[in-house]
C-alpha cells in the first residue's frame, strides 16, 4: 500500500465524521490562536512600555529629592543605596546651585547637559473664551527638549538668551493646543498662564499617552519666567542629566552623586536625592515584561495539551468503531505499517488543520485593539504553536494508532 493510498484512506476516515473532525480540530485551534495571540499582547506591551521610556531619552537621569534614609541603587532608588534605620529626616531640596554644580566638566566629564525643572501646579491656560488647566506647566532650560527627546514640529524652542532676559515665551504640547486653539495656528499667539501672559513660539510633535497621563498636556518655558510669573524662586522639582552617550550613562551617574553627596554631605549612603536611570529602568522593564510574555505564553499552551487530550479521545472511538474495517483490511493483507500509518496521519492532520485555523484567527486578532494595547505578532510563537500542535498530534495519535495496527484480524472481524 503506498503512501497516496494511506493518505486516501485517512481523508476518507475523517470526512466520514466531520462534526467530530471539526470539534476536535476546534480545540487545537482555540490552543494556538490563544499562544499566539497572548505572545503577541504581552509583546505589544513591552513595546509600548518601551516607546514611552524611550520617550524621556535612554541616556537621562532624572534627579529628585526625597527623605533622607532611603537605599539607592539600580538608577531605580535613591543613589548610594544601602537601608537606613535612622530616623528620617526631610531631605535638603534640589537648588539651581546644585544644578550649576553638575555642569562642572572636571567633575562630570560624562555630561552633556544640565536641565533644572520647575512645575507649576493649577496652572490654567486661557486664548480668547477658550480655556484650559494644563497637567504640566515646565520650567527649565532649552537643553531639556534634547534631553526628555520632546523636538518640536511646529515654531521653535526658545533659547538661552530667552532664559537670561526672562522670556514670557512658551511651546505647547498638542493638547493644550487643541483644547485652546482649535485649527487656528498658535504660533505668536499670546495665552494668559494663571493671568500672566506668554507668547507661543513652538508647538510640541505629538507624543501620545503614557499609561493614565496625557505626554501631550504640558507646556515648557523658561525657568526664570515660570519663577518669576508662576512657581516662585524656591527648590527645583527635578534636574534633568543628559549623559554624553548611552555608553557613558552609568559613569554619568556615578559623577552626579559624588558631586551631590559633596554638596549635601551625604554620609553612610544615606542620600535625600534620588536618581532615575532611563537605561537602567528600560532593561529592568525588558527583563520584566519578557517573563510576562512567557507566562502567558505558558497558560495559553495549556490549552493546546487539552486538545491533544481530545484528539487522543476521538482516536480511541474511531479505532473502536472502526475495528472491523481494520480487520477486514489486515485480513486483505495490509501491514501493520499502513494502519499505523493512516490513523497517525488522521491525528496529525486534525491537529494540523486546527494549527493553521488557530494562525489564521490569531493574525485577524492582532488587527485589533486589545485592553488599550496593540499586540504585536511574533513569527516565532507562529512557527512554535504550529509546530508544537502537529507534534501533539503526533504524540497524542500514536497510542489510538498503535492500538489499531496492533488489532489481531480474526479479533477485529468478531468486533460487533
Amino acid at each position: 500500500m503506498n503512501q497516496l493510498e494511506i493518505l486516501r484512506f485517512a481523508l476518507r476516515g475523517l470526512l466520514a465524521n466531520k462534526m467530530r473532525s471539526a470539534l476536535t480540530t476546534l480545540g487545537i485551534l482555540i490552543g494556538v490562536a490563544a499562544v499566539i495571540m497572548l505572545v503577541a499582547v504581552g509583546e505589544g506591551s513591552s513595546q509600548s512600555i518601551q516607546r514611552n521610556i524611550q520617550r524621556l531619552g535612554a541616556n537621562t537621569l532624572t534627579i529628585s529629592p526625597q527623605f533622607s534614609g532611603g537605599g539607592g541603587g539600580g538608577g531605580m532608588r535613591a543613589a548610594g543605596g544601602g537601608a537606613n534605620t535612622g530616623p528620617r529626616t526631610q531631605a535638603r531640596q534640589l537648588s539651581l546651585a546644585d544644578a550649576k554644580a553638575l555642569t562642572d566638566k572636571t567633575l562630570a566629564p560624562s555630561v552633556r547637559s544640565v536641565s533644572p525643572v520647575v512645575t507649576a501646579s493649577s496652572s490654567t491656560a486661557t486664548y480668547g473664551a477658550a480655556s484650559h488647566a494644563i497637567s504640566q506647566f515646565v520650567g527649565t532650560y532649552p537643553s531639556y527638549f534634547e534631553a526628555v527627546n520632546k523636538p518640536v514640529t511646529k515654531g521653535t524652542y526658545f533659547f538661552n538668551d530667552d532664559v537670561l532676559a526672562a522670556r514670557k515665551v512658551v511651546v505647547l504640547g498638542q493638547t493644550v493646543v487643541e483644547e485652546l486653539f482649535g485649527t487656528v495656528d498658535p504660533i505668536g499667539k499670546q495665552v494668559s498662564v494663571s493671568g500672566v501672559p506668554f507668547t507661543v513660539v513652538g508647538v510640541l510633535k505629538e507624543a501620545g499617552s503614557t499609561g493614565m497621563q496625557d505626554a501631550d498636556d504640558v507646556a515648557i518655558a523658561p525657568l526664570p519666567a515660570v519663577q518669576q510669573s508662576l512657581s516662585g524662586f524656591g527648590s527645583l522639582n527635578s534636574i534633568v542629566v543628559q549623559a554624553s552617550g548611552a555608553e557613558t550613562t552609568t559613569a554619568a551617574q556615578a559623577e552626579v552623586t559624588a558631586v551631590l553627596n559633596q554638596r549635601h554631605g551625604v554620609k553612610n549612603d544615606n542620600a535625600d536625592y534620588r536618581i532615575l536611570n532611563q537605561a537602567t529602568l528600560q532593561e529592568t522593564v525588558s527583563a520584566a515584561t519578557g517573563t510576562f510574555t512567557v507566562l502567558l505564553g505558558a497558560v495559553a499552551a495549556i490549552s493546546l495539551l487539552v486538545g491533544g487530550i481530545g484528539i487522543t479521545n476521538i482516536m480511541l472511538v474511531t479505532v473502536t468503531e472502526r475495528t472491523r474495517e481494520i480487520g477486514i483490511r489486515k485480513a486483505i493483507g495490509a501491514p501493520r505499517s499502513a494502519i499505523l500509518g493512516q490513523f497517525l496521519l488522521e491525528a496529525t492532520m486534525l491537529s494540523l488543520v486546527g494549527g493553521l485555523s488557530g494562525v489564521l484567527v490569531a493574525f485577524i486578532g492582532t488587527r485589533f485593539t486589545v485592553a488599550g494595547i496593540e499586540p504585536v505578532l511574533v513569527p516565532s510563537s507562529v512557527a512554535l504553536a504550529l509546530g508544537v500542535s502537529v507534534g501533539i498530534g503526533l504524540f497524542f495519535g500514536s497510542y489510538p494508532a498503535n492500538r489499531a495496527a496492533k488489532l489481531r484480524p480474526i479479533q477485529a472481524l468478531r468486533h460487533e
